[in-house]
């Protein structure tokens, strides 16, 4: 019972406040993930260190929110609530994600396509300067699409399983994928156990987000047969679902040609398009990710509520 209070009083707080810009957890586990980095990925045994490193900060960040949470509960039933509801706030970000969004489809409304491309750039990592419309909206789709699952429902996830300090742990998990699992020279090897670790705490949350964002949305059986045929067509063993998911929804196409760095990546593409791609469909991305969340914090309390009562 308590986390469930906790997670809808978080949701509440990002709401009003959206993602902190300073003090924020994620910044300091992503600044020690950093100094890890440094230290210990250079010379022989990066595998091993890797995994050293996924370890520390894990334990660090399990102790401390753990540590936070405990302490509050026994000053106070609400103080305790209060404090979960903070760790958890933290890590999730549906209005941050929401307000990125908007912020390539402003531009883009308003014709400055350069404005738009820089803006998008900050949320993707392919290279944007040479975007067309098309190409930008796809990338900004596809990105809330993703972290629809990576950035929302995956941490509300382990908060109804484990509350603040388990959606903490997620997050941390979660960072280090994306500071070090990377497929290069660098970090295919000190970066291995954070990317798996990462794909198998996804595995479930994906496709419960891709569940869910159909069936609130009323999917037909050609959505929902879009969805099984083309969640795979992608290289992560999870973004692929939540994507298919919403190219299922818009009837448009994601997927393709990208290019990071200056090397051209071509992927198999994910849903039919039936309709191009157009910046109302921002928008509409973006309302799908709210509704998919509230479904699923519904959803979530309800199976919560069912296992405490029974």
């Amino acid at each position: 019972m308590t986390h469930i209070w906790a997670v809808w009083l978080a949701l509440l707080l990002d709401r009003i406040f959206a993602d902190p810009r300073r003090f924020h957890p994620v910044c300091w586990i992503g600044q020690m993930i950093a100094f890890m980095d440094r230290r210990l990925n250079k010379g022989k045994w990066r595998k091993g260190k890797g995994i050293f490193t996924l370890f520390v900060v894990c334990a660090v960040t399990l102790i401390i929110s753990y540590g936070l949470i405990a302490s509050a509960y026994r000053l106070s039933f609400i103080f305790g609530i209060f404090i979960e509801a903070i760790i958890i706030f933290t890590s999730i970000a549906p209005t941050s994600l929401a307000n990125a969004a908007y912020d390539v489809l402003d531009p883009l409304e308003k014709g400055d396509i350069d404005e738009a491309r820089k803006n998008v750039g900050m949320i993707v990592g392919r290279d944007t300067k040479t975007l067309q419309q098309e190409g930008i909206v796809r990338a900004c789709v596809e990105t809330v699409a993703e972290n629809t699952s990576d950035g929302v429902t995956a941490p509300l996830f382990y908060a109804f399983i484990g509350g603040g300090a388990l959606a903490m742990l997620y997050r941390a998990v979660n960072t280090c994928d994306s500071m070090l699992g990377y497929k290069n020279e660098r970090y295919a090897q000190f970066g291995w156990a954070s990317a798996r670790l990462d794909d198998v705490l996804n595995y479930i949350p994906a496709r419960l987000t891709a569940f869910v964002m159909l069936f609130v949305h009323r999917a037909n059986k050609r959505e929902w047969k879009l969805l099984f045929r083309d969640a795979r067509n992608h290289p992560s063993p999870n973004s692929g679902w939540c994507e298919a998911a919403m190219a299922a929804l818009l009837h448009v196409q994601l997927g393709g040609v990208n290019t990071y760095h200056g090397v051209i990546c071509v992927r198999p593409t994910i849903g039919d398009a039936s309709v191009p791609l157009a910046a109302r469909h921002i928008k509409r991305a973006v309302a799908i990710m709210i509704r998919t969340t509230v479904a699923f914090t519904i959803g979530g309390s309800l199976l919560a509520l069912a296992c405490t009562w029974g």
